[in-house]
């Protein structure tokens, strides 16, 4: 398996963005996922599972969110002529 991209945790919650590379219209394109888990120690062992209990949540919720502002700020800006469809600012 490939290394992640980047890795952001909170206690024992890992999110790991990875990024996979596609064709999308016939160009090379970037294409993030993401995957977490949850480290634990049993009987002296470190496994790791994706089930949370309900204290997990929150952290779980903060890996998460660091992971997908990761992969916001990865996105190149679309110009503007782009977003409006005709070359101009949309006066809406």
């Amino acid at each position: 398996m490939d290394k992640p991209k980047k890795s952001f945790r909170a206690g024992p919650i890992t999110a790991s963005v990875f990024v996979n590379v596609r064709k999308v219209d016939g160009k090379n394109t970037e294409i993030p996922s993401v995957s977490f888990q949850k480290r634990y120690l049993d009987a002296g062992e470190w496994k790791s599972t994706t089930s949370l209990n309900t204290n997990d949540l929150p952290k779980a919720v903060l890996a998460l969110t660091k992971a997908y502002d990761f992969i916001l700020g990865m996105e190149k800006p679309v110009p503007e002529a782009e977003v409006s469809g005709n070359g101009t600012a949309d006066q809406s």
